[in-house]
């Protein structure tokens, strides 16, 4: 039962949407701060007291209940763990574009408190899929009580940009959060306590042109040959200008409980999920267009955003340097299952509900690594996480995919952090990191390719 009050206020508040519109009476509320007129907005104080959201939240980061398909969750049904909730509204999101510093914010948090967030995958609404997520996936045995509400709003509805299939990013980003007290300088530290499947499926697409073993304008790629291109070379229908044409590949998969399945009979695969989210950012950009080459959602920068790091779920931790009051924290590209590398291009995308706990690091306080005052940094239970990008300006300047920049860059963090944040003599760490850390390839298809190392936190005492 809603209390009297709550629901007193509710209805206020839905009188100011109706008078105000709704972008316009977020802003009203963000600037009384949240847990008032934000109850009927897309964003809004979670029903749940903290105490009870907080313990919630540690079940997610034990990994016990996150990851694991137990029910369709429709925009704002279901459990909601956080101090506020933000759903992913189709005048609120972004498509393909990531909020800049001068970007609004649609909800607000205090420092050291959680928010739930319901995001949208891309996949089923893209204009190569037909942009109707309904008949998309009714193709795939999908009813439409199982197709998202939000997912089908945004594919029908979305206008704040007009979008262009072969330029913009296919993400749905979801934010920004204003995080109270965070300042350029500052290190926002980002807990996922929670990544859950809200829908039993998920889809991996290869598109032409993108991909590890994409061609390239000259033919074939260096390594192999034309015939090894994926998609085939002779399926790419790009020339017709018609998305729905251009021949890409979508493969559907299917989810039991805590496991994926994709393919038939005995070319059936079975692998378990693991969630998260490919983007979780803070605004960086500093241009006042939605839609300018340096906030493309594709690339990630040094303020984050599409990192794609297959470690980065319930439990773990992700440290970003701070560029604009507030930070303006977003999320997308939500993940059911990756391998490192994403080689095809996409993960098992999959719209999935987070749990995050946002909190505000201050220079020489001491509670985030000193890397993550300059560069993303992560870590999880047992292990810290260094991060190297081959580009981490995004699109400005041009755009460098060489993995050997990405690389250095993940060694020299390492260093730093070693030497810097546990003392230890830079060549001894050098040698360190060469006899026990490992370095992985985080993903090939962003334009900015990455590198992540793992260092195992016992080796260090």
């Amino acid at each position: 039962m809603t209390p009297r009050g709550q629901h007193d206020g509710r209805t206020a508040a839905q009188t100011l949407v109706s008078a105000l519109g709704r972008r316009r009476f977020l802003q009203a509320a963000l600037g009384v701060g949240a847990g008032s007129a934000l109850a009927a907005g897309s964003a809004a104080p979670a029903s749940a007291t903290t105490a009870a959201a907080g313990a919630s939240a540690a079940r997610g980061a034990d990994g016990r209940d996150s990851g694991k398909f137990s029910g369709i969750l429709q925009p704002g049904r279901g459990r909601i763990r956080g101090d506020v909730y933000l759903s992913s509204d189709t005048d609120d999101v972004l498509w393909g574009y990531v909020p800049s510093v001068h970007a609004d914010a649609v909800a607000r948090v205090r420092s050291g408190r959680t928010i739930t967030i319901d995001s949208v995958s891309h996949e089923g609404i893209l204009e190569d899929q037909g942009r109707d997520p309904v008949a998309w996936f009714a193709e795939h045995g999908v009813h439409r009580r199982e197709v998202l509400d939000d997912a089908a709003a945004i594919a029908a509805g979305y206008s704040r940009t007009t979008r262009n299939f072969d330029v913009d990013g296919p993400h749905v980003v979801t934010g920004p959060v204003f995080v109270e007290g965070a300042e350029p300088g500052d290190v926002l530290k980002i807990e996922t306590l929670e990544a859950t499947p809200r829908v039993p499926y998920g889809v991996v697409s290869s598109r032409h042109g993108k991909g590890a073993l994409a061609a390239t304008a000259a033919g074939a790629p260096a390594g192999i040959t034309l015939d090894e291109v994926m998609p085939p070379i002779g399926t790419d229908g790009r020339g017709s200008g018609v998305p729905t044409e251009y021949g890409n590949v979508s493969v559907f998969a299917e989810v039991h409980g805590d496991h994926a399945t994709m393919g038939s009979g005995r070319g059936r695969v079975r692998f378990p999920l693991r969630t998260f989210f490919g983007m979780m950012g803070v605004a960086y950009a500093e241009t006042t267009s939605l839609t300018a080459p340096e906030a493309n959602s594709i690339p990630p920068t040094l303020g984050g955003g599409n990192i794609d790091i297959s470690h980065l779920g319930a439990g773990s931790t992700f440290y970003l340097p701070v560029s604009a009051e507030g930070a303006l924290f977003y999320v997308g590209d939500p993940h059911m299952a990756m391998g490192d590398g994403e080689v095809a291009l996409t993960a098992m995308e999959g719209s999935l509900r987070g749990t995050f706990r946002l909190t505000v690091c201050k220079p020489g306080s001491g509670d985030a690594p000193s890397v993550a005052y300059s560069y993303p940094f992560a870590e999880t239970a047992d292990a810290w996480i260094p991060i190297g990008l081959s580009d981490p300006d995004g699109a400005v300047g041009g755009q460098l995919s060489d993995l050997d920049v990405a690389m250095r860059r993940a060694v020299v963090n390492a260093l730093d952090f070693l030497e810097h944040d546990h003392g230890l003599d830079r060549a001894v760490a050098y040698a360190y990191l060469s006899a026990a850390a490992d370095f992985a390839v985080s993903q090939v298809v962003d334009r900015t390719v990455g590198v992540h190392g793992l260092i195992r936190k016992s080796d260090l005492g």
